[in-house]
């Protein structure tokens, strides 16, 4: 009779199998963030329907830059800029992870990615405050 999880020929248990394949811990913050921003997303995605409604019906570009020039508007969008690159930087990560199997082709994915993101970020965050202070 053979102990479940064991094979004859190998006498190493699963758990023995698995030490020194990596650390559990750091899955744990990636999925929690990884919610995290969702929530947000979509707590922000409510506003931001909300706001750019009131954009459309604005009528032109002069009364659409003063609606954006408030701050609790520039705030609230720059938030919602943060939080959707930093959830897709983070979605992709994952999906990289699971089907990308070239080690460098996976790394160099994942470096393209982040400075994808945080370059789309960056000009999205910077061309909010250009326009909220009237650049």
């Amino acid at each position: 009779m053979s102990t479940p999880g064991m094979d004859r020929a190998n006498l190493r248990t699963p758990l023995k199998e698995v030490r020194g394949l990596g650390s559990a811990k750091s899955g744990t913050r990636h999925f929690i963030v990884q919610r995290v921003t969702g929530i947000a997303l979509a707590l922000l995605t409510i506003w931001i329907v909300g706001f750019v409604l009131t954009l459309v019906h604005a009528g032109d570009y002069l009364h659409a830059r003063e609606l954006l020039r408030h701050t609790f508007a520039a705030v609230w969008l720059i938030a919602f800029i943060v939080m959707a690159f930093w959830h897709a930087q983070l979605g992709l990560q994952v999906v990289i992870e699971d089907y990308v199997h070239t080690s460098w082709l996976e790394m160099l994915s994942q470096i393209a990615v982040k400075f994808v993101c945080a370059g789309a970020a960056l000009t999205g965050v910077v061309a909010v405050i250009r326009i909220a202070i009237g650049a």
